[in-house]
């Protein structure tokens, strides 16, 4: 460990005070750069979309560098609610509205890759991190039900049958709470722990060949040179190519993708250990759950019998002082029996919003790559997002150009208004939601 790293967003570069890092697997620190070194191909940022990157390129031979600024999975991909969840935030409805049908029929066709992708590394890496499988989306109200039908009939029109719909009557079965109008199921869904799943793809990578470098935060990049030329404080990668992946805690380092996205921090809490019967009477099958109002709650049952439970959105991404505070009440509304629970855990992180609620995958020239913009269903998207990246630099660019084509959309007012623009929505939908419409 450098005791003397510091960075503007990462403060030592330490995970967080989380639940999974407290429940991590044992795993090296890596070093930081030092000097100068030549590789085919640097990335910026360990979360999932490097890692997912790297590997599908160590896979197929490449000499890979990732440079993380912190440690393994420290954003979102070590703090997010560990759901796999198929999809992007934007519906296929919506893409098709503002791209056409064949946009829409393309993204239909990888939608469920993600998932797909996340337990094939699991299986072919034995990477211990709990998984287990479906997911559950819980309606509060008749219009939610006709949402998910809804949403039922067209992903089973692209030929995506995993779902199904839930009964107000059989809810029970999945969830033991009685505020729920009813869901549906996905089949094709699930959840693990988040940071075991990086710490176990970064080992991969290594094992493929691959290098991490652990607080080595980049200072600057020189992408216009024949060969791109990456800095750090104390050493430099000279590269082919590079690919950005640093999402929402890329910062300023590159100007020109700073602005196409916003960080909007969300939060989630561990109780302490339950019972076996009291677990099993949350959630009887250990499924994860999430509700589709515009500001969701989503939680989970852990390898230990906590209950993960998350929700709330802070745009600009900012910490709440009190997340307990914040998340409590409703926690309590779906299970009241957890009122007198102890929490024992408690934290926050960002995920990078864009305006189109689509992700962004592009290139600032013909050497250099950026993924970015999951807007809260990373887990999924940067997996395939890798793939992607992966294979357009390995020469195949048949997929990744049909993701460059789509219009990069900026948030009205610019980084200046992005944040109160995007609250005055929030409030908006909200209202929605608690007058049931």
């Amino acid at each position: 460990m450098n005791a003397s790293f510091s960075h503007p967003y990462a403060g030592s570069g330490e995970h967080t005070t989380s639940y999974y890092a407290a429940s991590a697997n044992t795993t090296k620190l890596r070093p930081s750069l030092t000097g100068s070194q030549r590789y085919d191909i640097c990335i910026v940022g360990a979360g999932y979309s490097g890692l997912s990157t790297a590997l599908h390129l160590a896979e197929k031979g490449y000499n890979v560098v990732i440079l993380e600024g912190a440690r393994i999975g420290w954003g979102a991909s070590g703090r997010n609610g560990g759901q796999i969840v198929n999809g992007l935030n934007a519906s296929l409805q919506t893409i098709k509205r503002r791209y056409g049908q064949d946009t829409a029929n393309f993204v239909a066709g990888l939608v469920m890759e993600g998932g797909d992708i996340i337990r094939n590394f699991i299986k072919t890496y034995n990477i211990k991190c709990d998984y287990k499988p479906t997911n559950l989306f819980t309606a509060y109200t008749a219009a939610h039900m006709r949402e998910l039908e809804e949403r039922l009939a067209l992903w089973q029109s692209y030929g995506l049958c995993s779902q199904e719909m839930v009964s107000k009557e059989n809810i029970g079965h999945y969830v033991g709470s009685d505020v729920y109008a009813g869901g549906m199921i996905d089949h094709a869904g699930g959840h693990m722990h988040p940071l075991n799943l990086a710490l176990g793809e970064a080992d991969a990578v290594e094992k493929n060949g691959g290098t991490i470098y652990e607080m080595s935060a980049v200072i600057d990049v020189d992408y216009e040179a024949k060969r791109p030329v990456v800095k750090t404080e104390h050493g430099e990668i000279s590269c082919k190519t590079v690919v950005f992946c640093g999402n929402a805690y890329l910062g300023k380092v590159v100007p020109e993708l700073a602005t196409r996205v916003m960080p909007v921090s969300t939060q989630i809490m561990a109780t302490e250990r339950l019972s076996d019967e009291f677990a099993h009477r949350l959630l009887p099958t250990s499924t994860c759950v999430e509700d589709i109002r515009y500001i969701l709650d989503y939680y989970r049952l852990s390898a230990d019998n906590r209950l993960l439970f998350g929700g709330g959105t802070v745009y600009g991404g900012s910490d709440p002082k009190d997340i307990e505070a914040k998340l409590r009440k409703n926690m309590d509304r779906v299970f009241p029996e957890l009122k007198t629970t102890k929490i024992e855990y408690a934290w926050s992180g960002n995920f990078a919003l864009s305006f189109s609620r689509v992700p962004q995958l592009g290139r600032l020239n013909n050497n250099t790559y950026f993924a970015h913009g999951y807007s809260g269903h990373g887990v999924t998207g940067s997996h395939t997002f890798g793939r992607i990246l992966a294979e357009a630099i390995s020469g195949d660019n048949e997929r990744f150009d049909v993701f460059e084509k789509v219009p990069y959309i900026p948030f009205p007012g610019g980084q200046m208004f992005r944040v109160p623009y995007s609250v005055v929505g929030s409030w908006y939908y909200s209202i929605k939601d608690k007058l049931g419409l």
